[in-house]
């Protein structure tokens, strides 16, 4: 029987997906291996009726600069007793290739491991994805995906920023991202915007809802004491991960809640709670300011990937199949700003649960240094004197106060 790989995609889009599985099903075709795609992810992967497409170098052409993916994608996380050898015992899958994040990386490991106790022996590579950049890649290297969705979001972001100029408004803009904040910090950064709020920038005290909305007013009186009255903040999702649930109860959003009792955040905009919450605390202190939600999320998930991604794709596919003839298994393959192809081993990047801990906006680095300690624009002791016009107690709105650097 000839032999076969098999590609899924797990999680949520991210540009570039498409020029992965072109790049891959190209090389691997070109070596006679059959190529079958698995849609629906791990969820479709172990149905009896699962949905396969046998890819070739016409359906691989056509893909390679497409947004979105070809593959049906799904978050579903199959349990241990769902795991089954058919599909790969009756298709002679010789590799299981995924596309996803850390838990779409985790689950093929534990799906190898179950396959080797049923003497099935496969090898299994995992190309890193996610339009957040948390992923452990060595520094500097980012995660596919994510350059092409910051250049949506400096897209978007820069038409905001003048229509805030236009309008006399303040735009509150939120964007994605789990706990860490390099989307909010590289859109934020290129469009030059006034105030960026990240997770990792509470590196010396708690993260608030409190803390939050005095660092948008720092930026905003600061902004009325240089004469502009319009500005814009961009904020990372990645700070609700960090409140309790009290305190996201505090908001006054009405939210749906999960089994577990916890409110569920996917189905709100944070940008809109954010901006009502501004909006209260600027008429509370007699600020007079008209505040606008902008939600950069799903936005950004499938657009066409940019030349970055393209090439970037391309070569993570064609180091799938290096990585294959080298014997690799259950490891991430990277590849640096050489073009050097080499694997991530999971095992590496793993804390002692198995989880994979994420990579955070280096606050230490001498760009995050620069872009919060010159790049922004809030209050410091020497704006407390003029700031005293607009409200009562400008040090509580200081920028180095709120965050006790």
């Amino acid at each position: 029987m000839q032999e076969s790989i098999a590609i899924l995609c797990g999680g949520g889009p991210a540009p570039g997906i498409n020029a992965v599985i072109s790049s891959i099903s190209r090389t691997f075709l070109k070596s006679n291996y059959r190529v079958i795609g698995i849609h629906e992810g791990y969820k479709g992967l172990f149905l009896k009726d699962r949905e396969t497409v046998d890819i070739d170098f016409k359906f691989a052409d056509r893909i390679h600069n497409v947004g979105g993916s070809a593959l049906q994608m799904s978050r579903y996380k199959p349990k241990n007793e769902e795991f089954d050898t058919a599909f790969f015992i009756e298709n002679n899958i010789k590799l299981l290739i995924t596309i996803g994040g850390d838990d779409t990386a985790s689950t093929a490991n534990r799906i190898s491991d179950f396959l080797r106790s049923k003497n099935v022996s496969i090898q299994n590579i995992h190309v890193p994805k996610t339009i957040d950049n948390d992923l452990p890649l060595p520094e500097g290297i980012p995660t596919f995906g994510y350059q092409s969705a910051k250049e949506e979001g400096v897209s978007i972001a820069n038409t905001v920023y003048e229509d805030a100029r236009t309008s006399g408004n303040w735009f509150v803009v939120s964007a994605m991202g789990r706990e860490a904040g390099h989307l909010a910090f590289g859109i934020g950064s290129a469009v030059q915007f006034p105030m960026i709020i990240i997770p990792e920038m509470f590196n010396k005290t708690e993260i608030t809802i409190n803390k939050i909305i005095r660092l948008m007013i720092s930026s905003i009186v600061k902004r009325k004491i240089l004469g502009i009255n319009y500005g814009a903040v961009i904020i990372s999702e990645g700070v609700f991960h960090f409140l309790t649930d009290d305190e996201i109860k505090s908001t006054g959003i009405n939210f749906t809640y999960d089994a577990h009792g916890h409110p569920e955040l996917a189905t709100v905009s944070k940008a809109h709670i954010f901006s009502l919450m501004l909006a209260h605390e600027l008429k509370k202190i007699g600020l007079e300011f008209k505040t606008r939600p902008v939600e950069l999320g799903f936005e950004l998930r499938c657009v066409r990937p940019v030349a970055y991604d393209l090439v970037y794709c391309g070569l993570l596919g064609l180091g799938v199949k290096r990585l294959f003839d080298a014997g690799h298994t259950a490891c991430m393959v990277t590849v640096d700003n050489k073009g050097n192809i080499e694997p991530l081993f999971l095992t590496d990047v793993q804390d002692e649960n198995g989880k994979i801990k994420p990579r955070l906006v280096n606050m230490e680095s001498e760009r995050a240094r620069i872009i919060f300690e010159d790049g922004l624009q809030y209050l410091t002791p020497g704006d407390w004197e003029d700031a005293k016009q607009y409200i009562e107690n400008p040090k509580y709105y200081d920028f180095r106060e709120i965050l006790n650097w």
